[in-house]
C-alpha cells in the first residue's frame, strides 16, 4: 500500500496546537523535530547516553518540523484536504508569524519501505505475569506458560513496547473472565481485545477511526485463531456516528480505551451506556499531567476507580461501573 507522508513546517510554539488540532482530524501518530527540544535533550542528557549518532546532531539546526502519515485512498485524501485547510485558516490567523510558515510538504512512500525500517526493532516481549507479544515475523520458543499473542501491526497502534499498553494489558491479566464480552474502542493494532479473547474472553468488538486499523485489528484476530464470528470490527468515529453508536450498543463486561485525554473524556458517557453494571472500565492513553482531569470526568458519571498504573509520565486506570 502506499502512503503520503506529509510534513509540515511550524516553530516550536507551534507543535502543541498543531498535534491538537491534527488529532481532531482523525491523525493519532507524529513524528516531531524540534531543534530547540534537541538542544536541551544534548545540554540534560544522562548518562544513559554515552554515544549520539551523527546524523542524529543534525536535529540541532533543523526546522521544526511535524511528520504524519496518510493512506492513499479515499480516507487519506479526506484528512489530507482537512490538513491544507487547517493550516489554511492557522496560517490566515497568525499575521505575527508565531506559529512559523505552516506549509507542508508530500512524500510517497511504500508500506513495504516502512515495514521494514521498523520491524528490526520489535522482539518478543513479556507483559504482565500470562502474556507474551510476538511479532508475527519472529520466532520464539521459551513458551513456558505463557499465552503467545501474535501481532502484526502493521501502520497501527499497539505493539506492547509502550507504556500505555502494557499498562492496559496488565490491568486485562486481572479482571478477564471466562465468557466476558469485550469492546475495544480505539482499538489499533487489536492488541487489547485480541489479549482478552486469549485470557479468556468470549467475544469482542473493536473499533477505530482508521479504516486500516479496523482491518489489520481483524486480520490479527485471525493470526491468534480466533474464529471470525467472535471477534467483529467496526471503522468510525462514534462521536459523530450515531449509526455506528447504535450498531455497537450493547451491555459489555470491559471496556478497554487507550485513546487520549480529550478523546476519553468525549467518551465518557458512552462508557456508561455500554458498560453493564459490575462491568470494568479500562483506560489508558493519559500523560500524567491530565491523569486528575480525565479520571474525575470519569468517576463524576458513574464510575468507581480502582486503581492506577503509572509508568514514566504515562497512566492507565481501572473502573467499575
Amino acid at each position: 500500500m502506499e502512503w503520503t507522508e506529509v510534513n509540515i513546517y511550524t516553530t516550536a510554539e507551534g507543535i502543541e496546537l498543531l498535534c491538537s488540532k491534527l488529532t481532531d482530524i482523525g491523525i493519532k501518530g507524529f513524528v516531531i523535530k524540534d531543534s530547540e527540544d534537541f538542544k536541551e535533550f544534548l545540554e540534560n542528557k544522562n548518562g544513559q547516553w554515552d554515544y549520539i549518532d551523527d546524523d542524529l546532531m543534525g536535529l540541532a539546526d533543523c526546522e521544526t518540523c511535524i511528520t504524519v502519515y496518510l493512506p492513499c485512498n479515499d480516507q487519506g485524501a479526506d484528512m489530507l484536504g482537512s490538513v491544507r485547510a487547517m493550516l489554511a485558516e492557522m496560517k490566515s490567523a497568525d499575521s505575527e508569524g508565531v506559529y512559523g510558515r505552516l506549509e507542508a510538504e508530500f512524500a510517497s512512500i511504500r508500506e513495504e519501505d516502512w515495514a521494514n525500517n521498523w520491524k528490526q526493532y520489535f522482539k518478543p516481549l513479556k507483559v504482565g505475569d500470562m502474556l507474551v507479544i510476538k511479532p508475527s515475523w519472529e520466532e520464539y520458543d521459551d513458551l513456558g506458560e505463557r499465552i503467545v499473542l501474535e501481532i502484526d501491526p502493521a501502520s497501527s497502534f499497539g505493539t506492547g513496547q509502550h507504556h500505555t499498553t502494557r499498562l492496559c494489558l496488565e490491568i486485562l491479566e486481572g479482571c478477564v473472565k471466562e465468557g466476558d464480552r469485550i469492546l475495544d474502542l480505539g482499538c489499533g493494532s487489536g492488541i487489547l481485545s485480541i489479549a482478552a479473547i486469549l485470557l479468556g474472553a468470549e467475544n469482542a468488538v473493536a473499533v477505530d477511526i482508521d479504516e486500516n486499523a479496523a482491518a489489520t485489528a481483524k486480520e490479527n484476530a485471525l493470526k491468534n485463531h480466533i474464529p471470525e464470528e467472535s471477534y467483529t470490527t467496526y471503522f468510525g468515529n462514534i462521536l459523530s456516528d450515531e449509526k455506528l453508536a447504535d450498531t455497537i450498543d450493547g451491555q459489555y463486561d470491559i471496556i478497554t480505551a487507550n485513546i487520549v485525554a480529550d478523546v476519553l473524556i468525549a467518551m465518557k458517557d458512552y462508557f456508561k451506556r455500554y458498560l453493564r453494571d459490575g462491568g470494568f472500565l479500562i483506560v489508558s492513553g493519559i500523560i500524567e499531567e491530565r491523569m486528575e482531569e480525565v479520571l474525575t470526568a470519569i468517576e463524576q458519571c458513574g464510575f468507581t476507580r480502582l486503581g492506577v498504573n503509572l509508568k514514566e509520565g504515562w497512566a492507565a486506570a481501572q473502573f467499575v461501573k
